[in-house]
């Protein structure tokens, strides 16, 4: 049964269990600011357990795409040593959220595996929670499994609770025991059945792991049962395709065996059992997924783990004899195996292609010296690789720290990981800082609970009366009032306030009662569904929970925001129609006072490109369409042509913007009713901002009007001090740089002549060391250039000699000394500079027949060179 197969099987058989089928999330997780990556299934489900979020379903199924390859969870170190480690998985799963709970849990389990996939039974063994008599009596009576098959799990983990088989989203919160299902490959394989003192052998593999959440554990450690007990369930894909397709190791599977074959035919490899094969067919799919999802190479977070992952797959390319790039070649036959159910991997195709190639054309040509870097660190290196060492590859040749261990490792090798900490240490904590989540409201997860996700009517109005204070948060705690002058999110239960969210910012304004008045300095949403509008109390009375309050928000700055944020949109379709359909966007923000778009391309946008661009956006601003909002079915949305944007988690309903026929797009943010009211549409700036990330900077409205008023404003000032109508103050510009080009050049043409004729004076002044001529002088008026030039011809003029010329002005001393003929290999002109530079207070280097450097313009300088010369004479017939 193929892998493709396995993975439609299974959805067919939930979706007629009734099971609402939900696409993979992305692998950067949209709403849990806690993770780096998505390394579960249940992770886009989070706030559904804590519940803090409330789904329009209770059953669900998916196959959701995982990694594993930075932070807490990180096989990346395994992949390509094991028969079972990625950093790319999928990850098979059902859920229940307080519908179904053990009984079928169990029993679609037993069904799916041994009636739909014909598994043998015998095949099958069961792990449960020591205690959980309840899922052993299932197994076990109900299933058949017989008792010798069934293992009971205690806490094997040093304090109670804390076992294989019970789960815990945390050190509190949502919680309960598993049950896991294993398959035995045989006698023939090595190790022992699960529980046993060998069962880190192969031969009883885990291939379903079926967690009951049944609890809520308190901090004190006491557990108590949830009024709506869940299941989350989790089956490894490559797994269970090894099972059924009777073989061993993963990378033997359908959907490897082809990615291998592509590589050895690409590195040229006849051994189709190398390791290095695997981790190259491991790492393209984690590599392209990571890339559709919008991360790329970068010196930090998500964008490093690429970047780590990418170089380690054109290491072990290099290992196989590649000197030209190959990987991203491998993109094409993934789009094969996975294209069909990943079509946004199809679609990205060319995209991921060219994201690849850029990185792999950009480390292949550090690759090889780094390598013999490494081999000449080893060489002396004894046991273990210093930890200096492995920095400076880090450094400078852009080898992460796992990829040198990788190569150590192979060599029987280590790396002194301390050393290598030392050396690090402040990038360390620039990475550190760069990659710390933090939310910046926290929502109680027992107040989440017991109220409903807060209705948003800022669509329509921009003030509302008698709204209910449902909540007061501060410091991530409930709170029963707010005193005057104090700080708090106050969470009502209806708002015309937008929370920040799609890069738009949230509003500001006020909430009022008869007793004060809430100054709401931003928005924010709360658990996903609640809007905390974060600011500071000033009344006679407390503000309290239960209170009543009228809700006012700023319309001119609502007003600013919503015209840049619908110029966003207008943007964004713009870029794909002028520089590709590969252009998506990679962040935004939408503020008042201008809008920023961050995009994939992976070159600068031309002057002439960007004209483009702005006046196809102002053509649409002119056309004045209506911005048609719709509310439909997520793949209603996708059918009718609208665009989901990177980043953005969507639920069944969306709210899609069409503005004419020129963007449609899923948003929830607040636009205009026309694209004529945005006024003007002004690009400000456009620059990179990460490896093939371009940002555009622009402003709508009244900003626009006032940028434009600010070029006029200097293009004024610049005409005046030209004195120029505004017609031909270019003109006027481009005379006067011609005019300064040409006296640059007579100015050049002057000092070569000087020179020339101060070499042949101070030749004439040479010492004669030994056939050796040296000249250590003072000349007025020349800069480094000149003065370089002047040492060069005297070398030409001397042959056989040393010199130094130290050029002052404005109180400082520039030094350019040269070696040449048989002087050299008897003192370098570094040293020679470094003797004059140390007395002056400077420093300077360069190659043993040139070098240059400078200092201070001391009254002392004539003696120093005085005593130079005689010191290059002593060093000459030493």
């Amino acid at each position: 049964m193929k892998t493709a197969d396995i993975r439609s099987a299974f959805l067919d058989y939930f979706r007629a269990k009734d099971h609402t089928i939900v696409p993979s999330s992305s692998l950067v997780p949209a709403s849990d600011p806690t993770l780096l990556f998505t390394n579960s299934g249940m992770v886009q489900f989070k706030n559904v357990f804590l519940g803090s979020e409330k789904l329009p379903y209770v059953r669900a199924a998916d196959v959701q795409r995982c990694l594993r390859a930075g932070g807490k969870h990180n096989d990346l170190d395994s992949v390509g040593y094991t028969a079972r480690h990625h950093t790319f998985f999928e990850m098979l799963g059902n859920w229940s959220f307080g519908d179904y709970f053990k009984r079928d849990a169990i029993r679609y389990a037993w069904e799916l595996l041994t009636s739909v996939l014909k598994l043998a039974p015998e095949k099958l063994w069961v792990t449960v929670y020591h205690t959980d008599d309840e899922a052993y009596d299932i197994w076990n009576k109900e299933m058949g499994v017989p008792a010798e098959r069934i293992v009971r799990i205690g806490d094997n983990k040093g304090e109670p609770f804390a076992s294989d088989n019970f789960w815990q989203m945390a050190d509190t919160g949502p919680c309960g025991p598993c049950t896991e299902i294993f398959y035995d490959h045989g006698p023939e394989i090595t190790g022992g059945p699960p529980g046993s003192p060998d069962e880190d052998g192969d031969r009883y593999i885990e291939i379903w792991n079926l967690v009951f959440m049944q609890f809520d554990r308190a901090p004190d450690g006491t557990l108590s049962p949830l009024p709506a007990p869940c299941v989350d369930t989790g089956m490894g894909l490559e797994r269970l395709a090894a099972v059924l397709q009777h073989v061993h190791s993963n990378y033997e599977i359908d959907l490897f065996q082809h990615l291998i074959k592509v590589a050895a035919e690409l590195t040229n490899t006849k051994d189709i059992a190398n390791k290095s094969l695997r981790v190259i067919a491991d790492h393209i799919r984690a590599c392209s997924f990571l890339i559709v999802d919008g991360v790329l190479p970068s010196n930090e977070g998500r964008g490093y783990v690429l970047r780590r992952i990418i170089r380690r797959a054109l290491r072990h390319g290099w290992m196989l004899g590649v000197r030209g790039d190959f990987f991203w070649k491998m993109v094409k036959p993934l789009v094969e195996e996975m294209g069909v159910a990943y079509p946004e991997l199809a679609a990205k195709q060319a995209f991921v292609e060219e994201a690849l190639r850029t990185e792999e054309q950009r480390f292949g040509e550090t690759l090889e010296h780094g390598m013999r870097v490494f081999d000449e660190v080893a060489s002396k290196s004894g046991r273990t690789i210093p930890g200096e060492d492995a920095f400076r590859l880090y450094d400078t040749y852009g080898f992460p720290v796992d990829l040198t261990a990788d190569i150590a490792r192979e060599r029987g090798l280590t790396v002194d990981m301390a050393g290598f900490e030392q050396s690090m240490a402040q990038q360390r904590e620039r990475a550190r800082a760069a990659s710390r989540f933090e939310a910046k409201g926290q929502m109680p997860a027992e107040l989440a609970s017991q109220l409903k996700p807060t209705e948003f009517l800022g669509y329509h109005t921009l003030s509302a009366q008698g709204s209910k204070v449902v909540g007061i948060v501060r410091a991530g705690k409930q709170i029963d009032q707010l005193a005057n002058g104090e700080e708090g999110f106050v969470i009502l239960d209806r708002t015309p306030f937008y929370a920040e969210s799609g890069g738009q910012v949230g509003d500001t304004g006020t909430l009022s009662n008869g007793s004060g008045e809430f100054d709401v300095g931003d928005t924010l949403k709360m658990g996903g569904v609640f809007f905390g509008h974060a600011g500071r109390w000033h009344g006679s009375q407390p503000l309290r929970t239960g209170d009543s309050v009228d809700t006012s928000v700023d319309a001119s700055r609502r007003q600013a925001t919503v015209l840049n944020h619908s110029a966003t949109h207008l943007l964004h379709a713009a870029l794909r129609q002028v520089l590709g359909t590969h252009v998506t966007q990679k962040g935004s923000l939408v503020a008042p006072d201008r809008l920023r778009f961050d995009f994939s391309h992976f070159k600068p946008v031309s002057r002439e490109e960007l004209a483009t661009i702005e006046a196809l956006v102002n053509d649409e601003v002119r056309r004045n369409a209506e911005a048609e909002v719709r509310q439909m079915a997520y793949d209603d949305a996708i059918d009718f042509g609208a665009m989901a944007l990177f980043g953005e988690k969507y639920g069944d309903e969306v709210r899609v913007l069409k503005m004419g026929d020129f963007s449609t797009e899923l948003c929830g943010g607040t636009h205009v009713s026309r694209t004529g009211d945005i006024g003007l549409f002004k690009i400000v700036s456009e620059a990179g901002v990460a490896s093939g990330v371009r940002r555009i900077e622009a402003v709508t409205g009244a900003g626009a009007l006032a940028y434009v008023a600010d070029e006029e404003r200097r293009l004024g000032e610049l005409s005046a001090m030209l004195s120029s109508s505004g017609d031909d103050v270019t003109e006027k510009l481009r005379q006067l740089l011609d005019r300064q080009k040409k006296l640059e050049r007579e100015l050049e043409s002057m000092r070569a002549k000087a020179a020339g004729s101060m070499t042949g004076d101070l030749a004439n002044t040479a010492r004669d060391v030994g056939g050796i001529k040296v000249v250590a002088a003072r000349v007025e008026g020349l800069d480094a250039k000149a003065l370089r030039d002047g040492v060069d011809q005297l070398k030409q003029q001397l042959t056989n000699c040393v010199v130094l010329l130290a050029g002052a002005s404005d109180g400082r001393v520039s030094l350019v000394a040269g070696v040449n003929g048989s002087a050299t290999g008897k003192i370098k002109a570094g040293d020679v500079v470094a003797y004059v530079a140390n007395q002056i207070d400077g420093k300077g280097g360069g190659r043993p027949d040139m070098a240059q450097g400078g200092g201070v313009d001391k009254p002392q300088l004539p003696d120093i060179l005085n005593g130079a010369v005689e010191w290059i004479g002593k060093q000459l017939a030493g």
